[in-house]
């Protein structure tokens, strides 16, 4: 198994997982994708532990790479928090905010520090890993990475545009970690980060986005264990509906369905950054500036995993045949997340309500798992008012937002990172 860019058509220069992994952005800015999807392995079975499950699902993508005999040991350290695909009346959720940070960041986040740990040990080599936040990303990145030998991290997002807890956990580190709050969108802190690693000036620079492979891979499995889940409970392949932002945690999606895991279809909710269904509407892909939303995380006006897209489905046909997007907005998220709680006493976060608004408009009679991508209490300005109660904090989230802010303010310029 190789990985090569999605901007190198000819496959010219080929990549090992590790260092793919270690690289982050490839060298002509395009982002690895595997030489083939293999087919997944009878022995991925619902019987293993969900470490072992990974490790077995993760295991052909390492085929001949030095990580390989490390992988059960990565996969047992990085997950060890519960995988929940709660069953609601009409829906299933698979909810991914069981880990330290309390959002399904921590899958890849943690995967990719223990990856890179691995690695730059064995050959006494350090990192900086550079990483661009919208919202949750940044704090599963720093919670991960924390202290982690050889490894430092500068994390930027941008000036008012995250929740104050995500603001909290994001700049609660030290030591090794450091927090850049920057005068600008989400999309300017995604350019700066991407400027920095074509700068030949600066070097030993890595990506914890959802750009890096090692991220992407483990975000991956959670599919294939959710729709094998899905179907050994009710006997039907589910359509997944998933709240969509830079497009990574719906790459994977699409990937465990092509390795072969029981997925109808695969649908993007998005909010009101309509890029991905106007340009399934018109055949115009056109990125522009974000905007602002209540479902902050998913504010990206030029998702980078796009490309990951354009390379699995190669013509406008193919797309339009296997992705499927739609747009909610505020106001469609304030209702769905009042509605929800007053019919079954379930919270939203405003992610996952746009993903339940998408599903009550178009796929209410099918099979469905819709994705919850982060724990309501992260979002109580927004979800409590229209609840009427206090949303309570999970032990590990409520330590993180109680802990001394710790962050730099600048421009959107990327050399006052270094």
């Amino acid at each position: 198994m190789y990985y090569y860019s999605t901007r190198d058509e000819k496959r010219e220069i080929k990549l090992t997982a590790s260092q793919a992994i270690l690289k982050g952005l490839a060298a002509d800015g395009g982002l690895f994708v595997p030489s083939q999807l293999p087919e997944l392995s009878s022995s991925v079975s619902l019987d293993l532990s969900y470490p072992l499950f990974a490790y077995e699902t993760l295991k052909p993508f390492f085929e001949g790479d030095e990580l390989l005999d490390d992988l059960k040991d990565i996969c047992e350290g990085a997950f060890n928090f519960p995988v929940v695909l709660n069953d609601l009346k009409d829906t299933s959720v698979l909810e991914l905010f069981h880990g330290p940070t309390s959002a399904f960041k921590d899958f890849g986040a943690r995967f990719l520090a223990f990856s890179m740990e691995k690695l730059l040990v064995k050959k006494g080599e350090k990192l900086c890993i550079l990483v661009a936040t919208s919202g949750d990303t940044g704090g599963a990145v720093a919670s991960a990475f924390h202290k982690r030998q050889n490894l430092s991290v500068k994390v930027l997002f941008p000036k008012g545009r995250v929740a104050e807890r995500q603001r909290r956990q994001l700049t609660c580190w030290d030591d090794n970690i450091t927090s850049y709050e920057v005068r600008g969108s989400f999309d300017d802190c995604q350019r700066m980060v991407k400027s920095a690693f074509v700068d030949p000036s600066l070097t030993g620079l890595s990506s914890a986005n959802s750009i890096n492979l090692g991220r992407l891979l483990p975000q991956m499995v959670y599919y294939v264990y959710a729709s094998m889940l899905y179907k050994a409970r009710t006997g039907k392949e589910p359509v997944i509906i998933v709240p969509s932002g830079n497009v990574g945690n719906s790459t994977g999606a699409f990937w465990a369905k092509a390795i072969g895991a029981p997925i109808e279809k695969i649908v993007l909710a998005v909010n009101a950054n309509k890029t991905i269904p106007e340009y399934l509407e018109s055949g115009e892909y056109r990125p522009r500036d974000s905007v602002k939303t209540l479902a902050n995380a998913m504010d990206v006006g030029a998702p980078s995993n796009m490309e990951r897209l354009f390379n699995l489905f190669k013509s406008y046909d193919e797309m339009k045949a296997n992705v499927t997007s739609y747009s909610v907005s505020d106001e469609e998220i304030k209702k769905t997340i009042s509605d929800e709680y007053n019919k079954e006493g379930y919270i939203l976060c405003p992610h996952t309500a746009c993903a339940e608004r998408v599903r009550l408009d178009h796929y209410k009679d099918d099979a469905t798992i819709i994705v919850s991508t982060a724990h309501p209490a992260k979002f109580e300005t927004v979800v409590e008012p229209l609840i009427g109660k206090t949303v309570e904090m999970p032990p590990a989230l409520s330590k993180l937002v109680n802990m001394p802010s710790n962050y730099k303010e600048i421009s959107t310029d990327y050399k006052e990172l270094f």
